[in-house]
């Protein structure tokens, strides 16, 4: 493979004429990208050379962004598997304790009729959007979601791997053996890279752990937890129904298994300030307590290749970028006003105000500097149902959001990682 390497801004000076797209794609980088020890070669280095960053300071943390100032899930996932994967949204069947009367009814304030899952397929039996869970085990169900939303993709795109992405309501809640039936399903697929799941830190007992554990030994398997904020006045505002502490409890167990982690974080909740939202994000920066897969073998020479970035990726072995810290992955979610949720009435009430552009792109860009560099951003503004999105309705042209996005950052000089202070170091 031809790879240009450069130690320094001096040894890339002196060959300025390398030839681009030489072997580049094998490491998941655009034509004209090439990897070395203190660099990205792109724009943004002639930019860091202007400006009397040579090495140090914000050009560090370009060395793994591949053009972009955060490291995007869309990086992360082409290093890890070398080419594009895509995300097919699933539908378990499952309902959510927040809901059916054991922790309450009607979800969290901002929740949806569709448990946040109006861009994946149904499940059999519930087409016509009913939320009380069918917990239906029909053989094939979950391959012919898979099918289905695989054909809306590869109409525009020629995709070949896949990320099977339980995402509606609480995804473990369900009977283990339930669980077992679906999961194995999809990840059995022959296209599936990885297998998501959307759930609740209080819908994993040990027995689910267990299985997720299992199946990580198949294929990689990621939990997402909904934990929105660490502030226990927004959470009991939002009906969020469990405390930090479950959230804490659920990371470990997690991470004794080696599970990868995404947390949801919402910002622009109603009360939260700019400083707010940023404690919860420095909370999620911290390091973990629990060592990374403990419960596996080999944890300390696999935990020494991960600090060196030279582990392979084997599916039983991988270590994950940001396995030290307690989140590997998060979405930042833009707060979206939806109809039918009580979160609207409130809105409509005059109780709180929804977030201006500018006001969204200052907090984001505070969050971005404050978390690891290692942090795979898995959303930086999220969708919200058009039919549904009531406020704000600047959110809907998501192509100029993300542009307007890229522009600010480069204009301001923003990289992830910027701000953040590694935890007793």
């Amino acid at each position: 493979m031809n790879l240009y390497k450069f130690n320094d801004h001096k040894d890339y000076e002196n060959h300025k004429n390398y030839k681009p797209g030489e072997g580049y794609k094998e490491l998941g980088y655009d034509k004209g990208q090439a990897y070395c020890g203190k660099y990205e070669v792109h724009k943004s280095l002639e930019d860091n050379k202007k400006n009397g960053h040579e090495g140090n300071n914000a050009s560090e943390y370009y060395k793994n962004y591949a053009g972009e100032r955060y490291y995007t899930l869309n990086q992360y996932l082409k290093k890890r598997f070398g080419q594009k994967v895509y995300k097919l949204a699933l539908d378990g069947g499952m309902s959510c304790p927040n809901r059916d009367g054991t922790l309450g009814h009607g979800g969290c304030i901002f929740c949806s009729a569709g448990g946040s899952g109006e861009f994946a397929i149904k499940a059999a039996g519930r087409e016509n959007g009913d939320d009380s869970g069918t917990l239906k085990i029909i053989p094939g169900s979950v391959t012919a979601q898979i099918e289905q939303a695989k054909a809306k993709i590869c109409q525009k795109t020629n995709a070949a791997l896949f990320i099977a992405y339980f995402q509606s309501y609480t995804n473990t809640y369900a009977s283990v053996e339930y669980l077992r039936q679906i999961f194995t399903e999809a990840i059995s697929h022959p296209q599936v890279a990885v297998l998501s799941i959307a759930t609740r830190p209080d819908c994993l007992p040990p027995e689910v752990i267990q299985l997720l554990k299992e199946l990580n030994q198949i294929k990689p398997v990621w939990i997402e937890l909904g934990l929105q904020t660490i502030h226990e006045r927004t959470a009991q505002y939002i009906r969020r129904g469990y405390q930090l502490s479950c959230y804490e409890n659920a990371i470990k167990q997690l991470r004794k298994a080696g599970i990868e982690v995404i947390t949801h974080v919402i910002l622009g909740l109603p009360g939260e300030s700019k400083e707010d939202m940023t404690e919860t994000i420095r909370y999620l920066a911290r390091k973990a307590e629990e060592p990374w897969g403990s419960e596996n073998t080999q944890n300390q020479s696999l935990m020494q290749a991960a600090e060196s970035r030279e582990n392979k990726d084997d599916t039983k072995t991988f270590i994950p970028p940001a396995a030290a810290y307690m989140t590997q992955g998060i979405k930042l979610q833009l707060l979206h006003v939806l109809e039918g949720t009580d979160l609207a009435e409130d809105y409509q009430k005059g109780t709180f105000q929804s977030l201006t552009m500018e006001e969204y792109l200052d907090i984001l860009f505070t969050c971005l500097q404050n978390l690891p560099p290692e942090t795979i951003i898995h959303r930086i503004t999220g969708d919200g149902p058009k039919n549904l999105l009531i406020a704000p309705t600047w959110s809907t042209n998501k192509k100029n959001v993300l542009n307007t996005i890229r522009r600010e950052m480069k204009q301001r000089n923003i990289v992830q990682g910027q701000e953040y202070v590694k935890t007793g170091e």
